[in-house]
């Protein structure tokens, strides 16, 4: 037998809902609930989007995760092939997810996004398999998303992917993605329909990765590239006033310090770096919280006079205050200065060490660039290529 319907119950929500009132979340929840017993087609998506508002509404992952796994269980009940029935089913698991790695349960959280992955949206998935050290295999789902349709050249996607293919030891495949987005880059620059500040960052960035793979001659040339549009930068400014691009820096920032980072593994996942914050809570909480433990293990470095290691330590620490809120611009200069001027004077203290002296003339150059103070940063910058080809 079917389950009997409240024929009362649903004359009770239809008045409800056409009452002239605001209605109460809860109340919207409980008559879409009992009016989609009788009526699916046309109510459980509207039962599925109240549900998921209601996810929304408290930072309590636990208060969160009923609501989000009835949004769920309401999205699959759907009828297939209904209008937007994967959109919803998607903005359903992602509220799921993001509440399952909030409390810990990442398991259940890795399932939710298998399950996106096969509605059409894999990007979560791609970045739990890259915070748990799974590169290639994140590399994978972003080469199948960026050829089916994503904007291609899209610079969160690109550098994404990028990220990926290096993080699996693929250095030449993953300069040419980057060097796709870069020849975008360049095209929108020549036209001014970008930035000559997220040009600059994406050059400094492929320096980085070719010398990383070793390739020197080309990752000085890219330096020169770099050097001269700081140099344009310097002499006549941007050409064009543009809002916050501060995304940009943040990104390619801290996708410059992974490799000073632990490994990635199931057991210690660490961010998926090279994308634009869609982290897990867990993960984000865990690298943004390191801070005080860092704090203490450079004060310790310090007090030992072990100046390398805490040029190291500091660095991380400000990649660390960059994602906590680089992308904010109110005082965005006075607040982030200090921790790329002590990195300088810190690396000026090792007079045999050229690396690491023009790797932190390198991070305050760009740094400047997103505060729009630009003659400081070519100066900064000319100073870096110099002792870098002086090696």
């Amino acid at each position: 037998m079917g389950k009997k319907i409240d024929h009362d119950a649903v004359l009770r929500a239809r008045v409800l809902l056409l009452g002239s009132g605001r209605l109460d979340l809860h109340e919207e929840v409980h008559a879409y609930r009992v009016l989609a017993e009788v009526s699916p087609q046309a109510y459980l998506p509207k039962l599925v989007d109240a549900l998921v508002s209601m996810s929304y509404r408290s930072r309590d992952p636990e208060v969160n995760l009923t609501p989000a796994s009835e949004a769920v269980e309401a999205a699959r009940r759907i009828e297939a092939g209904a209008p937007s029935r994967a959109e919803r089913l998607c903005r359903a698991l992602n509220v799921y997810r993001a509440t399952l790695f909030a409390l810990g349960r990442r398991p259940e959280g890795y399932a939710a996004c298998e399950e996106m992955a096969e509605a059409g949206q894999s990007g979560q998935l791609a970045n739990v398999l890259a915070e748990e050290g799974r590169f290639q295999e994140a590399a994978e789902l972003n080469e199948k998303a960026a050829r089916n349709g994503i904007p291609e050249h899209s610079f969160w996607n690109m550098v994404e992917w990028a990220a990926n293919l290096e993080g699996a030891g693929l250095h030449d495949a993953a300069s040419a993605v980057f060097c796709e987005l870069l020849d975008q880059t360049r095209r929108e620059a020549a036209e001014q329909s970008t930035a000559l500040a997220i040009l600059t960052w994406e050059l400094v960035h492929l320096s980085r990765m070719r010398d990383a793979a070793g390739r020197r001659a080309d990752a000085a040339a890219t330096r020169r590239e770099a050097l001269a549009v700081l140099e344009e930068l310097a002499t006549t400014g941007e050409p064009k006033n543009w809002s916050c691009i501060l995304g940009w820096w943040v990104t390619l920032f801290a996708l410059s310090g992974r490799a000073d980072e632990p490994a990635a593994s199931a057991e210690s996942p660490m961010p998926p770096f090279g994308t634009d914050l869609r982290w897990s809570r867990d993960t984000r909480d865990a690298f943004l919280g390191a801070v005080p433990a860092l704090e203490t293990k450079a004060a310790g470095l310090r007090e030992a006079g072990r100046l390398p290691e805490l040029v190291d330590v500091q660095r991380r620490i400000s990649i660390r205050a960059a994602l906590r809120e680089g992308d904010h611009a109110y005082r965005f200069g006075e607040r982030f200065k200090p921790h790329f001027d002590e990195g300088v004077a810190l690396a000026r203290r090792l007079p045999d060490d050229p690396a690491r002296l023009a790797r932190a003339l390198t991070d305050r150059s760009m740094f400047l660039v997103a505060a729009r103070t630009f003659e400081p940063a070519f100066a900064d910058f000319a100073e870096a290529v110099a002792l870098v080809d002086a090696r």
